[in-house]
């Protein structure tokens, strides 16, 4: 067996009971590092859990619901009590929302894409960011899309808020460039996800990559020795 690249990391991952998310926590607890699961649906979290056990890994599942912005800001608190560090976060978590022209999208459904795909992960560097740099080689990734690149119609509030992201992690990078920690983005291009599906109901997903394609991308900016910070770094 091959040397496990993420022995001994706590590597925490949103939206990771599905899709990317799932992928990838497969991937890093199979590579050693402990994985803090973290999603709203307890069934698929368990299910997670057991795919981890028998690849012989470890997890701890958190079920939390990203629009309760005070149970975000707890985790640091929280994740500290425990392991006093964090070594990879990934802010994978993120929703669709309608596509509708502009003009009739609902203030509630604008407020809860922005929520889930922007604030919510300012929420999660503010309450990580000093766990990542008790670590000595904090990595943050996060996901986003092609859509603010496109501004595709009828894509408003998503491609809105995937820009909105970039900014905010390129941002952070920013802050963290002479520190330890690095911060990036990937774009992962179109892959069969639930939400692909949602979004593209005529496409044939069997001509898409699939989620696990995707996990070594991830597992090459969670290692310490990846110097990139700042970088959109695209998949396809």
């Amino acid at each position: 067996m091959s040397e496990q690249r993420l022995k001994d990391r706590i590597a925490l991952v949103t939206g990771a009971s599905r899709g990317i998310g799932r992928a990838v926590s497969l991937a890093f607890a199979r590579e050693g590092a402990h994985v803090i699961a973290v999603a709203r649906s307890a069934g698929a979290l368990e299910e997670l859990d057991d795919d981890i056990q028998e690849a012989g890994g470890t997890a701890t599942l958190l079920r939390l619901n990203l629009s309760h912005g005070p149970k975000v800001d707890a985790l640091g608190p929280t994740l500290f009590e425990r392991w006093q560090k964090l070594d990879i976060a990934v802010g994978n978590a993120g929703i669709l929302g309608p596509l509708s022209p502009l003009g009739h999208v609902s203030e509630k459904d604008w407020n809860d894409v922005l929520n889930i795909n922007l604030t919510a992960n300012w929420r999660l560097i503010r309450t990580l960011d000093p766990l990542l740099q008790k670590s000595d080689a904090g990595r943050a990734i996060f996901v986003t899309s092609g859509a603010p690149r496109k501004c595709r119609a009828y894509w408003g509030p998503y491609s809105v808020s995937k820009a909105a992201l970039e900014a905010l992690v390129r941002t952070y990078a920013s802050e963290v460039a002479k520190t330890s920690v690095r911060a990036n983005l990937v774009n992962p291009g179109p892959v069969a996800t639930a939400m692909r599906a949602r979004a593209m109901p005529g496409e044939d997903p069997e001509t898409l990559p699939k989620p696990d394609d995707l996990a070594e991308t991830f597992i090459r900016l969670a290692l310490p020795a990846c110097t990139d910070n700042g970088e959109i770094v695209d998949f396809q």
